[in-house]
Parts: structure tokens; sequence; C-alpha cells
């Protein structure tokens, strides 16, 4: 295996890994639970939020849930860095290479605060740490009209949910496998193509040594 082809991928992974760390550190000591500012009028903020399950304040199942999810993000972070490790085996598209990359550093970053957070801060056992938030970004706040058929004279609000840099750096990735897909994937299939036919050729010349 060729370590060089490793190198970027590992140190963007350490790289936001770092910069997650350090964001949600200062907000933790730093901010109260529930403070905000504004950073950019009313449409970027920076909001401190704690939550006990997935990206962007979403929750799973309570205690238990919150213990199944670490678990589930474990493997499959140890499942997503034996991939990145196959991908350069194959010399897969760097692009496709680094979105991979950037959903390990933010799995990474969110099992880090659901593990240890709560022993480090106080606040409960292991594996029940909650995950740090901050950006919000409500670019979009009305009201639903009352002559619409569907939820009229509810508040409507874009973009609600509060994330961090963890957060971003999956949505990240997922958006550049999406945008590249046919890209990436095709330089695979061109890829497999030429090692067959270079296995054909192989098998081609052994025969005709043998004759």
């Amino acid at each position: 295996m060729n370590f060089k082809k490793l190198v970027l991928p590992i140190l963007l992974v350490f790289g936001v890994l770092l910069i997650d760390q350090l964001v949600k550190l200062y907000i933790k000591t730093n901010f109260y639970l529930g403070e905000e500012i504004h950073v950019l009028g009313d449409w970027f903020r920076i909001h401190f939020t704690e939550n006990y399950g997935m990206a962007f304040g979403l929750e799973f199942g309570g205690k238990g849930g919150k213990i199944l999810l670490t678990l589930f993000r474990l493997v499959a972070v140890g499942f997503i860095g034996w991939y990145i490790v196959d991908l350069t085996k194959k010399d897969a598209h760097k692009w496709y290479v680094t979105a991979w990359a950037l959903i390990l550093s933010g799995a990474l970053g969110n099992i880090i605060d659901s593990v240890f957070y709560g022993v480090m801060f106080g606040y409960d056992a292991w594996f029940h740490g909650r995950v740090v938030d901050m950006f919000y970004f409500p670019i979009i706040q009305t009201t639903i009209p009352e002559n619409w058929p569907f939820w009229a004279g509810e508040d409507f609000e874009f973009f609600r949910p509060v994330f961090n840099v963890a957060d971003a750096a999956i949505s990240i990735g997922f958006v550049i496998i999406l945008l590249g897909q046919k890209t990436f994937f095709k330089e695979e299939t061109t890829s497999n193509q030429n090692i067959d036919d270079a296995k054909v050729a192989t098998e081609n010349n052994e025969v005709e040594d043998h004759k």
C-alpha cells in the first residue's frame, strides 16, 4: 500500500477534527446554555445548544438510544476508515476520497462529544455526553399566509437546525459525492475495465508462451 496517498486524507481528518473540537470547547467554556450572539444580522448567529442525538439536533430513543447510536457510529467509523484505505489502493478519484475523509472526520467529532463530554464536564457517564452545537442560520423567518391549504398561519423558519463543524463536514462530504457521482463511478468503472483488460492480456501472453 502506498502510504503517501493516505497523507492528505489523514491530515484532512485530523484538521477538521481539531477545528471541530476547538470550537466546541470554546463554546462550552465561554457560553451559557442557550446564549446567542448575532454575527451577521439576524440570519447568522452563534447559539449554544446541546443534544443527545444525531446531526442537526435530532434525537433518537433517549439514553438507551444514545448508547446504540454511539456504538453504531463507532462501527461506521471503522468501516469508513477501512473504505478510505481501500479507495487509495484502487487509485480512486481524489475528491471521492476527500468526501469520505470529511464524513469520517465529522463522525469522529460527534463521537468524541458523545463518549467523553459527559465525564469531562461532570454532568453524566461515559457514552452519555451531549453533542455541542452552535451555528444557527435562520435565513428566512415568516408566517404562512392564512389562505394557504397547508400549515396556514403557522410560523416558518429556514434554516432551523443548529449544527457544528462536524455536522457541516458530513454534509459537505455527502454533497461532494452526490454532485460528483457520475465522474467518480465512471472513473472507477474505467479503472476496473483496465485491470480486467490487463489480466486478459497477461493470460493470453501466458497461453502464447506455453505454445
